[in-house]
């Protein structure tokens, strides 16, 4: 019993450092995640990601994920247009590509380098409402498993 008593303490110390992080903080970690040489290429992942993402998220779902984030963070997930459609995870990986045309194995890292640090910021509640209004098969992108 210990052991989970000391669990839930760093896990909410390791997201409350997540939730705090600047802008920099947190494109270090999508470099490092997605591989990337530069900061710069960073930036654009997260820039591309967020706007897509934000056009796929409604109501408070997208305003909680902005506040978890950065502040600079904000005008790309909640000023995304309303998209038309619901996006598969292949559909959602190639409108990132249609934003940078840098193909899709470079939008699949991007995408999956920014979901997965976005993960590790929200708790799971959080989380399962955004994957809630996604369709089945994001969940891998986020680095997580399915929800049964």
């Amino acid at each position: 019993m210990d052991a989970e008593a000391h669990a839930a303490p760093n896990e909410d110390t390791r997201r409350e450092q997540l939730m705090d992080r600047t802008l920099e903080a947190l494109l270090d970690e999508v470099q490092q995640r997605g591989g990337y040489a530069v900061r710069q290429e960073a930036a654009g992942a997260l820039q591309r990601v967020l706007e897509v993402l934000g056009a796929h998220l409604v109501g408070t779902d997208r305003t909680d994920l902005a506040r978890l984030l950065p502040p600079e963070c904000a005008p790309l997930l909640i000023g995304a247009p309303p998209a038309s459609e619901p996006l598969t995870p292949d559909a959602f990986v190639a409108a990132v590509d249609d934003c940078d045309q840098g193909g899709s194995l470079y939008a699949r890292r991007a995408v999956t380098a920014v979901l997965a640090t976005i993960a590790e910021a929200a708790d799971d509640a959080l989380l399962r409402r955004i994957l809630t209004q996604l369709p089945p098969g994001h969940a891998g992108l986020f680095g997580r498993m399915e929800p049964v």
